[in-house]
């Protein structure tokens, strides 16, 4: 398949333009000729040596991330944007992102990943952004407690050595769960006024902890990294389904 008319199906797939004027990311073909042919792809969730180097390494004539190289614009290819750049260029793979629309995709993106190991149901958009929505909240078919709730996300994430970290001052239990994920905390206010039981997310600030507390809504940090493998799984085996044979570079941070 031309890289081209892959990129074309990711966009719209993904509603790629929808978060142009939200997102600083330059979603989107970031690296690579779009006359290529591409006949194998790699997802990760961040662009860095160590992902391009894994791509290289099977064989890929793209690699997918989460996270890109572009953030804003690249005014200079030096430093730490040059020792990213080379092995794209000398190994023939192309660079394809998606931030925020694989966020906010209800069907593929990271927050529905998310809700899907805890089963959650009657889901709808949530993280509001401008016009768009990068999370999703739902309802869990049978309520949970925290411990529970935290049990399941370490069970199905690799939140590595330090686990699920659970600030509890929610209900004894949780029915209504919102999801942002990655850096999502920010949206604990929209948690709040949504009147749920929990807020599941990737990192925490230091303001969470009060905030939380005084308003009574558990918070859930799983992990950065965890809580955003979802999109790019999801997107390799849409992949596949295009007959784009397909493999994921895992690269865990432990953040």
């Amino acid at each position: 398949m031309h890289l081209s008319t892959l990129t074309d199906r990711l966009d719209e797939t993904l509603r790629t333009d929808a978060y142009a004027d939200i997102d600083a990311s330059a979603n989107g073909l970031q690296v690579g000729p779009e006359e290529a042919e591409i006949t194998r792809a790699a997802v990760a969730v961040d662009a860095a040596v160590a992902t391009v180097e894994a791509a290289a390494e099977a064989d890929a004539d793209l690699l997918i991330t989460h996270h890109g190289l572009s953030w804003g614009g690249i005014e200079r290819v030096t430093g730490k944007q040059y020792r990213r750049i080379a092995p794209l260029v000398e190994n023939d793979v192309a660079l394809y992102v998606s931030h925020l629309p694989l966020d906010g995709n209800q069907e593929l993106g990271n927050a529905a990943g998310v809700a899907d190991v805890l089963g959650l149901v009657d889901r709808e958009p949530f993280g509001a952004l401008g016009p768009e929505h990068i999370g999703q909240r739902g309802r869990a078919s049978d309520p949970v407690d925290a411990a529970e709730l935290a049990t399941t996300l370490d069970a199905k994430l690799d939140t590595g050595d330090r686990g699920v970290q659970v600030l509890e001052f929610g209900p004894d239990e949780i029915e209504d769960v919102a999801i942002v994920t990655g850096s999502g905390v920010d949206w604990l206010d929209e948690a709040v006024d949504a009147g749920v039981d929990a807020l599941v997310t990737g990192e925490g600030k230091q303001k969470a902890y009060h905030e939380a507390r005084e308003a009574g809504v558990h918070v859930f940090l799983a992990g950065h990294y965890a809580t955003e493998t979802f999109g790019v799984r999801a997107l390799s085996s849409q992949l596949d389904d295009w007959g784009v044979e397909t493999t994921f570079a895992d690269h865990p941070t432990g953040l």
